[in-house]
């Protein structure tokens, strides 16, 4: 792969701020085709068998150049985590941003969520999916793996600011009147000061049966358990986002046919 950097000054002076960008533009190229290339054999073979060898070689780049971008499969690995992340992310934000109401935002952002697993399987499992044997996902991923999880507790603490909470979500019987485990009671703390919100307590735990449910529902999906009954699922999708945004409490309208 050849790049052209342009004339270079033998001066012993310092590169100009033109050679560094152009040097940089090279880079960020060679970086996004490696990450093009290994998102192509994600689709092919799978996470367990990428192969930073297989990458350079598709590339036509040896093997001990490509290290110079991603020091390991790990290294690689890690980076195309972050991009899906990042990406399910925006698509879940994105979609925020064009509803007011809490029990909107929370519903765009769950269909967000499912258009994108469907447009991005490979990537989608990658994040959601059987873990890679021998791989430890760094800290560096934690920021946006929890993108998602802002944009739906973010809904939350819409509708309580808002008064926007029916008085008994659920069922008949208020689930605020139930007593949470006292082993859950510190692991809800610990999600609200990560996540920097104040959202009572059991409107945080319906909220987290939802988020639960919503990924559970799109990797069946996905990994094709509701074919042959549920497939398509596109109403039974729309049908129960419905329904677990009357569980966590959320008031207002329902989209046509829920």
């Amino acid at each position: 792969m050849f790049v052209d950097l342009g004339c270079v000054r033998l001066t012993g002076m310092a590169p100009t701020p033109v050679h560094r960008s152009a040097r940089q533009r090279a880079r960020a190229e060679i970086t996004l085709a490696i990450k093009e290339e290994a998102r192509r054999q994600l689709g092919v073979q799978g996470a367990q068998a990428l192969s930073l060898r297989a990458v350079a070689r598709e590339l036509g780049m040896v093997s001990s150049a490509l290290y110079r971008y991603f020091t390991s499969r790990d290294d690689l690995l890690t980076a195309l985590i972050i991009d899906a992340y990042d990406s399910l992310g925006e698509a879940a934000e994105s979609a925020v941003r064009h509803h007011d109401g809490a029990r909107a935002q929370w519903t765009a952002a769950c269909h967000a969520v499912r258009d994108w697993a469907l447009r991005s399987p490979h990537e989608y499992l990658l994040i959601y999916g059987s873990p890679v044997p021998g791989y430890q996902a760094p800290q560096d991923t934690i920021g946006p793996a929890s993108r998602v999880p802002r944009v739906l507790v973010g809904a939350l603490a819409t509708a309580v600011s808002r008064g926007e909470l029916t008085k008994t979500p659920g069922t008949t019987e208020n689930p605020d009147g139930a007593r949470l485990p006292a082993p859950l009671l510190p692991q809800l703390d610990a999600v609200v000061a990560a996540l920097d919100v104040d959202v009572p307590a059991p409107l945080l735990t319906r909220g987290l049966v939802a988020w639960t449910q919503l990924f559970g529902m799109v990797s069946f999906e996905l990994t094709g358990q509701f074919t042959g009954t549920l497939d398509p699922a596109d109403a039974f999708f729309s049908h129960t986002i419905e329904r677990m945004a009357d569980f966590v409490g959320l008031a207002g309208g329902r989209r046509n046919g829920g």
